[in-house]
């Protein structure tokens, strides 16, 4: 009887052993000085330090359907940023510092160079992010994903001082909505994106969008970072940032209302940003109500920042001077819920 191996199952522990020695310096490269150990060990260590009341903030999310744009264009340089991005992203709301991820990458069929790739996206983020990759795992699963598919997901952790965390207890009627802008789609909506672009409209991805990029290139710009933008606001200007909504699945009616106290709500003027122009198109090609366009995307913002109108000059001055692109978009009122005009 012929002797089977576990690689005749499909599953090559070498490839494995070749994924992890490319990865390796992208995944130093990230180390705070709180990490212990290195890569390879069971678990990721980290050394909590200087902090008088340290609450952990710990948030989990993967990138869902738009890997599947990235199958289409054989294109994974740009999932690890939305993997870390989804992650530090809500954790931040809460006024979190991240401190370290984690990845889960599982494959089809493990390609060490396709690992590497998507890897380095997340290492990347990290770094953008400020915090550290200290582990995570790479499963090759024959059979279960196809040649070529994978699925990856991740968690973050953060830190906040118990006195300095952000909770709608701090809303209160009259404060000014800030909407920092968004890099595109980012990782919500792409059912529907897809259901749009490559069954209604039977596009491939290869059209022209722009003078320098495809219709693929643009659904694949990667989910934008936060944290470098809002922690130094939020330790500079401190109780006077009242609350953050990181506009993701559920838009803006679904999202705001996480932030704001049980009674307030929201008014949006929806002329006070731009629109781009992706996400016209998609209203158009798929006749979609904006209504259901402002519940399905972020529509142009990503991040939103709630904030003392007393303290909006001073918070308008540092996002200028920071050549921050932000728009006034609205107040907290009294009636529940979010209407926008």
């Amino acid at each position: 009887m012929e002797q089977m191996t576990y690689k005749d199952s499909g599953v090559d522990i070498d490839a494995g052993n070749e994924s992890v020695r490319l990865i390796k310096d992208f995944v130093r490269s990230t180390y705070r000085s709180e990490v212990l150990g290195d890569i390879g060990g069971f678990g990721g260590l980290f050394a909590l330090k200087n902090y008088d009341e340290p609450i952990l903030v710990s948030g989990t999310d993967g990138v869902g359907t738009k890997l599947k744009i990235a199958f289409k264009l054989n294109r994974h340089d740009t999932i690890g940023q939305d993997a870390v991005a989804m992650c530090v992203n809500d954790i931040l709301v809460q006024g979190a510092e991240p401190l370290f991820f984690l990845d889960y990458l599982a494959v089809g069929k493990l390609k060490p160079a396709q690992v590497a790739e998507i890897v380095k996206g997340v290492a990347n983020a990290c770094k953008d992010s400020g915090c550290a990759l200290i582990g995570g795992e790479t499963a090759e699963m024959s059979g279960f994903y196809s040649d070529g598919e994978y699925d990856i997901a991740g968690f973050a952790v953060g830190v906040v001082e118990r006195k300095n965390l952000i909770t709608p207890a701090r809303v209160k009627v009259g404060d000014i909505l800030i909407g920092l802008p968004s890099s595109g789609l980012h990782s919500n909506g792409f059912s529907l994106v897809r259901k749009i672009v490559f069954e209604r409209m039977k596009f491939t991805g290869d059209e022209k969008f722009s003078d320098d990029k495809t219709l693929g290139e643009e659904l694949l710009t990667p989910t934008r970072l936060y944290p470098a933008t809002c922690l130094p606001l939020i330790k500079k200007f401190g109780e006077k940032i009242h609350g953050l909504v990181h506009v993701t699945g559920g838009g803006f009616y679904d999202n705001i209302p996480r932030a704001l106290p049980e009674g307030l709500g929201a008014t949006i003027d929806s002329g006070s940003w731009t629109v781009p122009k992706i996400f016209e198109l998609l209203k158009a090609w798929g006749n979609v109500s904006s209504r259901e366009m402002l519940r399905t995307f972020n529509c142009g913002i990503g991040m939103i920042l709630i904030v003392d109108a007393e303290a909006l000059p001073d918070i308008d001055a540092h996002l200028n001077e920071n050549l921050e692109t932000f728009y006034k978009i609205g107040r907290v009122v009294e009636d529940a819920g979010v209407t926008i005009n």
